[in-house]
């Protein structure tokens, strides 16, 4: 373009010869013409100049111009070329659009005609909004290109240091954008402020033209203004669309339905479980039960171990948990050392690593723990050196100060090893040191050592694992004395008594697996037969087939496990169940779990299973067993279900329906509150006011057989087991504080509670809630079976 306007600057042009020029370089740069037509018209404009022109390379008379997007029309039809960010187009360098630009500001000027628009300052915004941040995109794009809003590839808020720079910038006035030196006035205004010479004098390309905001002519008008309607657009959103989900919840907050149903009850009253037992002779611990059963009945039964042909393997008597346990106690007290110290003191914390099939070294190395005044934290065998849930678990064993790993020989074989030949250090773990509890690895005391005799006190017993919906692990501790009213609680509650025989399916770690088949269990000198889940895979009917052989009188499962014996019954007539008093369902608050028991008791009721027997329970990892259902013959009252509205629990209210509908939720009752607890429901939301008859809330409980603390975490610990429910007017309901379960749910008819939903499953979608198990509950009740059994 200089070449060529110099070879026109030697030329004595008229000036409206030089304005059709002018003309004819935007509309080419503009894409109205093509290089061809130019050429054209740009020849029969020079044609009497030509003899002038003849000692010009032809060459520069027929340039081949710089191929670039149309940066600055909005209506380009094709997707352009980039050119480089630090080029400019030298198209609008020329000597011949500069002077018709001059001219036509002179025109203008004698007529005193208001410009036909502007290009705002920075500082005439008088909101932040509508500044957008540096980009911080790939420097590949154009710096003069459009910012189409979908096309954004960075991320506006990476960190406050991002943001502060330009945002001072603009409060400062201090923005270095061309967009300061606007002289445009506003039609009927005064007019703007003039830049300085100097300001104005940088201005070139593009940008100057943009701000000069002048038409040559009428024809070149229209095409100026549409050039600065197009630069006058943001290349990039204005900052409020960076924080589009922010705004649209500060703006666009739902209003209430007028017509969504209300609670209409009246506030609910703290409900009182039924009075521990009194004059039983209770043992003063678990610890003291174990050693009366070790030493006075050491060749009864206290745990068969299965394997996964469903044969019995090895059978552990009270006399031999009683002697492993305290050769145990003894080693981790006297033969562990470092640097000639022992290696762990009372009230240390040690990890429990043992797989799913192996419940009789557990259960030595839970009570060893517990004898040696150790508190066992029992966690998942890791299976890779990068398990997915492995750092989650070293964080807790970190927070827990863990520095020893008790296992077995078989285990520790199967762990990843380092190239040393020990046991890996696995993702986020602290260091361990391994110690292996089989009989061999394990010193006899001397007769006349003994542990520690203690009553059930305030200090923790064990802590257990709980993983919260967003993958946190943290630790749930439970002292001695929550540990033995738990266990005397579900003596009372289930009628358990001496000799009994329990089946147990669950996972015997944790949970009601543990509190039931291993902690007690040895309160009451029962036998239990853990089954494996390898077995359960195998033969789903293996539990039902042990119950039978073992004449157990109580069964512990899940609603999966009931409905895995549904699928493989066919063909199996010998089997009877009228041996049960209680079939424990651990999982019985779930709201799918009532489609299994139902069809359980169908199917089993002709073998004996009597319809009392099915027990539904609700667990929580906080507040240990929350209630349990009793057969009549303990007292309990008649099963209960409540087919409720689902539009009505999306709105937090009992609606009772009817149950020809989709649109229902059909739930079971799990019983009544544990004997010697007070369990009231409190709001979702805000302060744990007490809720409404027909409302539903958080079930809180206050007992001695409750969880005591996150481990550790005194912040969440507080807001979890010291809850304080007010009444409506502002009043706490008790002095002493309430746990929170975590279960959502109310309290129906002969006080028994029921659970509709969880709320680490709770899903708020406007003002409506929803339930994880409710999207399970619906897809059951609409094809039960196909959903159950492909589903699983």
């Amino acid at each position: 373009m200089a070449a060529r306007g110099c070879a026109l600057e030697a030329v004595p042009l008229p000036p409206e010869v030089r304005e059709s020029l002018a003309e004819l370089e935007l509309e080419l740069s503009e894409g109205d013409i093509t290089q061809k037509g130019y050429e054209k018209k740009r020849a029969k404009l020079l044609a009497c100049y030509i003899p002038l022109l003849q000692g010009v390379d032809p060459s520069l008379q027929a340039e081949n111009r710089v191929s670039g997007p149309a940066q600055t029309s909005a209506a380009a039809p094709k997707q352009q070329k980039l050119r480089p960010a630090n080029s400019r187009d030298e198209r609008f360098r020329s000597d011949v659009h500069t002077e018709a630009v001059q001219a036509a500001l002179a025109k203008y000027k004698e007529r005193k005609m208001p410009m036909p628009s502007k290009r705002r300052s920075v500082l005439v915004h008088s909101s932040v909004e509508t500044y957008t941040p540096p980009d911080t995109s790939s420097a590949s794009e154009d710096e003069g290109s459009l910012r189409r809003p979908g096309r954004l590839t960075s991320t506006p808020l990476q960190s406050h240091s991002n943001i502060e720079p330009w945002l001072d910038r603009v409060i400062q006035g201090s923005s270095t954008s061309s967009s300061a030196s606007s002289t445009s006035s506003h039609p009927g205004g005064r007019p703007a402020a003039a830049p300085s010479a100097a300001a104005t004098a940088t201005l070139t390309g593009p940008a100057a033209h943009a701000h000069i905001g002048v038409p040559v002519s009428s024809r070149v008008s229209s095409k100026i203004q549409q050039l600065l309607n197009t630069l006058k657009r943001p290349k990039r959103p204005p900052l409020k669309e960076f924080f589009v989900d922010d705004f649209e919840e500060l703006l666009e907050v739902q209003q209430p339905d007028p017509n969504q149903p209300k609670p209409e009850g009246s506030q609910m009253v703290v409900l009182k479980g039924e009075p521990l037992a009194m004059g039983i002779p209770w043992p003063p611990s678990l610890l003291a039960a174990l050693q009366r059963w070790g030493t006075t009945q050491p060749k009864a039964p206290c745990l068969t171990a299965l394997d996964t042909a469903g044969k019995a393997v090895y059978t552990l008597t009270y006399g031999k948990l009683w002697s492993r346990s305290l050769k145990l106690a003894y080693t981790l007290l006297n033969k562990l050392t470092s640097k000639n110290e022992p290696l762990l003191n009372p009230g240390d914390r040690v990890a429990l690593v043992f797989p799913n099939s192996d419940p009789v070294m557990f259960m030595v190395a839970f009570y060893g723990c517990l004898l040696a005044e150790l508190v066992p934290v029992p966690i998942e065998v890791p299976l890779t050196r990068k398990d997915a849930g492995s750092q989650q678990v070293g964080f807790l064993l970190g927070s827990c100060g863990v520095t020893l790993a008790l296992t077995t020989d078989a285990c520790q074989k199967g762990l990843p090893k380092a190239q040393t030949g020990e046991v890996a250090t696995f993702k986020g773990w602290p260091p361990l040191a391994w110690l292996v509890i089989d009989g061999k690895h394990l010193t006899k005391p001397p007769k006349d050592w003994h542990p520690q005799a203690q009553d059930a006190g305030a200090g923790t017993a064990y802590i257990e694992y709980k993983t919260s919906k967003e993958g946190s692990t943290v630790g749930v501790t439970v002292s001695h004395a929550s540990l033995l009213a738990q266990c005397r609680a579900l003596t009372q509650a289930c009628g358990y008594s001496e000799a009994e025989t329990l089946t147990n399916v669950l996972d015997f770690k944790r949970d009601a697996g543990l509190w039931h088949g291993v902690l007690t269990s040895v309160m009451n000198r029962m036998h239990v037969i853990s089954i494996p889940y390898a077995l359960m895979k195998v033969n789903p009917l293996s539990w039902i087939q042990k119950v039978c052989s073992y004449k157990a009188r109580a069964a512990l499962v899940k609603s999966r496990d009931m409905h895995w014996s549904l699928l493989a019954q066919r063909g199996q007539r010998d089997v009877s169940l009228s041996s049960l008093r209680m079939l424990i369902v651990a999982d019985g608050a779930n709201p799918w779990s009532i489609s299994s028991c139902d069809a359980f008791l169908n199917v089993f009721q002709s073998r004996g299973l009597r319809p009392e027997v099915i027990c539904p329970c609700a667990t929580s990892p906080e507040a240990l067993t929350v209630a349990i259902r009793r057969p009549p013959d303990l007292g309990g009252p008649p099963p209960r279900k409540a087919v409720l509205s689902m539009n009505g629990l999306s709105f937090g209210v009992i609606r009772v329906d009817t149950e020809e509908k989709l649109s229902v939720l059909t739930v079971q009752d799990v019983g009544q509150v544990l004997p010697g607890a007070d369990v009231c429901v409190v709001k979702v939301e805000g302060a744990p006011y007490l809720c409404k008859t027909d409302e539903v809330g958080e079930i809180c409980v206050h007992s001695s057989a409750t969880g005591t603390a996150y481990y550790g975490l005194l912040g969440i610990t507080k807001s979890v087991f010291e809850t304080v429910p007010l009444t409506a007017g502002g009043a706490p309901v008790s002095e002493r504080p309430f746990t929170r379960t975590g279960l959502l749910g109310f309290v129906g008819p002969d006080d028994l509670v029921f659970v509709v939903g969880k709320l680490d499953g709770l899903m708020v979608v406007g003002v409506r809630r929803h339930n994880a198990d409710d999207v399970v509950a619906t897809a059951l009740a609409v094809e039960p079976m196909k959903f159950v059994y492909r589903g699983r």
